[in-house]
């Protein structure tokens, strides 16, 4: 998350034309570093104390003659030669006027993006050096920005191998993020370039297709963040940075097709085409071995739950994470009232002992667990793996049809448009709900029916036990008509108190379908019934065209994960506060149940 001087993306609009930020009046410039010439903290409040500032510039590995720039945080009184290893961020943030706009600052340093670590886990006393490298088309390099794509994966790959063989270092590199920066971390699990020892990502994109599209249909941010990066892409260098960083700066200045390629490029809806073939993560990190600790909010609106099995089936290394039911936030981050926003406390000391193992070889002390994981009542429990699978179904679905027309809205809703269905964010700044949530109350099968005008439901039978969806949700159905299907999973109580967990959208031509839904970790409580519903979209989260046509849904199959809370393995961690958020936001009360058509059951044992 930006630090609280960032100035969200939707009031610097104007930016998207390519137009340079005005520098502000700068009392006194600061001096600029360089390799030979480090600025200290008493030279420049910006450095971190016991931090020395440097800057460095170095080529792409592509050959595509982009020149990428960092900058480098050693540890103040080490002797010169001292080799540290290294704690590498690569991402879009990293602008000395700002992480996605201007922050203010009446004089250059380094970004503050990840001072919190820095300072939190106490690096520079630890003996690590951190560098920041902007991507492609950003901060102080050069080059055409490219939403992770095949040059954006060469900067990290060559921002690794530079940090592993500066001879300050010991020639092994951690790299960190959150958002686009944890993606960048996927990039360099799957590459594995020389030096990479571990990657810690939280919240990262797992096929940077899903963030604009799903299965074909747009989702609202699908044109606004294309324009969002083209704006933090446009910010200047400060008046007091060198001269060679303003020109880096200025590079789309200069070459406007940068930022019109970006907004053309990204609008593909096909998920196979060469393009976004080229930036799924998930099916690259096949084979890899690097060592990974990962964070994922189930329920978060942001950098969604999706691909997220995928890319852990395909990567073969070590895997650590938190997973649960929080928003887009950090592991140690906390809210205005001091609570921990994952809820789990320990986040940098769990951190570094991962750090310390795989970058100095120090055996930890302390046994953390591979995954703690908190489902939606709000427990945690340990894991060697996720998903762990107590028993995997396949249930039939009702077969039905619906009029792909955008649902009928209730007379008391407000469908009036807010800022937030601009769809202009950044990965920063995209908001913690979907636009309109809430005005669905009350959607839901009539009583003891299957169909609402919207969708039709299939009804599972009431739960003898508590029962855990977890995983990955897969539909399958033969579709004839074509238009869009939006596809929900419900967990209602014998009182009709009904949650919406889960939900998926696909365009439909006819024909056969099968998609995943988001991954989830989900407890039906015993007496509860799983509703699956099939229909038009009625939500604002997604730009979906109406078709106007009737859908006819036949063959329809629903394959899940089941496990059962009853031998979990307890770990330390709180209720997440934005669990109580979203339950507020997707509960309504239906009116009475129906007769459930299937069954959900679980081994109650250990295996």
């Amino acid at each position: 998350m930006s630090r609280s001087r960032s100035l969200s993306i939707l009031t610097a609009v104007a930016l998207t034309s390519g137009a340079a930020l005005a520098a502000p009046v700068v009392a006194a410039a600061n001096p600029i570093p360089s390799p030979d010439h480090p600025v200290s903290h008493a030279e420049n409040p910006r450095v971190p104390e016991g931090a020395l500032w440097t800057e460095e510039y170095f080529p792409s590995s592509d050959h595509s003659g982009v020149e990428l720039h960092a900058d480098v945080l050693r540890p103040a009184g080490l002797p010169a030669g001292a080799k540290t290893p290294v704690i590498l961020s690569v991402g879009p943030y990293f602008a000395h006027r700002g992480q996605t706009g201007d922050d203010g600052f009446t004089g250059t340093g380094p970004s503050e993006r990840f001072n919190d670590l820095i300072e939190g886990a106490d690096l520079m006393k630890r003996g690590y050096t951190v560098v920041m490298v902007d991507l492609r088309g950003f901060g102080g390099s050069t080059g055409c920005l490219d939403w992770v794509g095949p040059g954006e994966q060469a900067d990290v790959k060559a921002a690794v191998e530079w940090s592993a063989s500066r001879p300050w270092s010991t020639g092994k590199v951690g790299l960190y993020g959150k958002s686009y920066d944890a993606s960048t971390g996927l990039v360099g699990a799957n590459l594995a370039p020389s030096g990479l020892e571990a990657v810690v990502a939280q919240e990262p994109v797992w096929d940077m297709y899903n963030y604009l599209f799903s299965n074909g249909v747009r989702r609202p941010n699908y044109l606004g963040t294309p324009q969002a990066y083209n704006s933090i892409a446009s910010i200047q260098g400060m008046s007091d940075d060198s001269a060679k960083y303003k020109s880096n700066a200025a590079y789309e200045v200069a070459h406007p097709e940068c930022l019109a390629d970006n907004l053309t490029d990204t609008q593909n809806p096909d998920p196979n085409s060469a393009y976004w073939r080229a930036r799924n993560l998930a099916a690259q990190a096949k084979g890899s071995k690097v060592p990974l600790f990962v964070t994922q909010g189930f329920i978060e609106n942001n950098t969604k739950p999706e691909d997220i099995e995928t890319y852990l089936d395909n990567h073969v290394g070590e895997e650590r994470g938190w997973l649960g039911q929080w928003e887009h936030v950090r592991g140690n981050e906390t809210g205005s009232d001091g609570v921990l926003r994952m809820g789990r406390a320990g986040w940098f000391d769990e951190v570094m002992r991962f750090y310390d193992e795989h970058l100095k070889g120090i055996r930890p002390t302390v046994k953390d667990p591979a995954f703690a994981i908190e489902d939606s009542t709000g427990k945690w429990r340990a894991q060697s793996t996720w998903p762990t699978v107590r028993r995997d179904v396949e249930v039939r679905l009702q077969a039905g049809s619906y009029v792909d027309d955008k649902g009928r809205v209730p007379a008391t809703s407000s469908l009036a448009p807010s800022a937030q269905d601009t769809g202009r964010w950044d990965m920063e700044h995209a908001p913690e709900l979907p636009p309109g949530v809430g005005t669905e109350r009350g959607y839901g099968p009539k009583p003891r029916t299957t169909d609402d005008g919207n969708a039709y439901y299939t009804w599972s039978k009431p739960t003898h036990s508590d029962v855990r969806v977890t995983g990955t949700p897969r539909v399958a159905m033969s579709t004839s008509g074509q238009g869009n299907v939006l596809v929900r999973l419900w967990d209602v109580a014998p009182d009709g108190t009904a949650v919406m967990f889960d939900e998926q959208m696909s365009l439909v031509r006819g024909g056969r379908l099968a998609f995943d839904l988001k991954s989830t970790d989900w407890v039906l409580k015993s007496g509860h019934q799983l509703v699956v519903g099939i229909g038009t979209d009625t939500t604002r989260s997604w730009a979906d065209t109406a078709s106007g046509q009737t859908i006819t849904v036949r063959s329809a199959s629903l394959s899940l994960d089941l496990q059962s809370p009853r031998t979990d393995v307890p770990t330390q961690g709180d209720r997440s506060p934005y669990l109580d958020r979203y339950l507020t936001a997707y509960t309504s009360s239906w009116t009475a149940n129906a007769p459930g058509s299937f069954p959900l059951t679980v081994p109650q044992g250990r295996h």
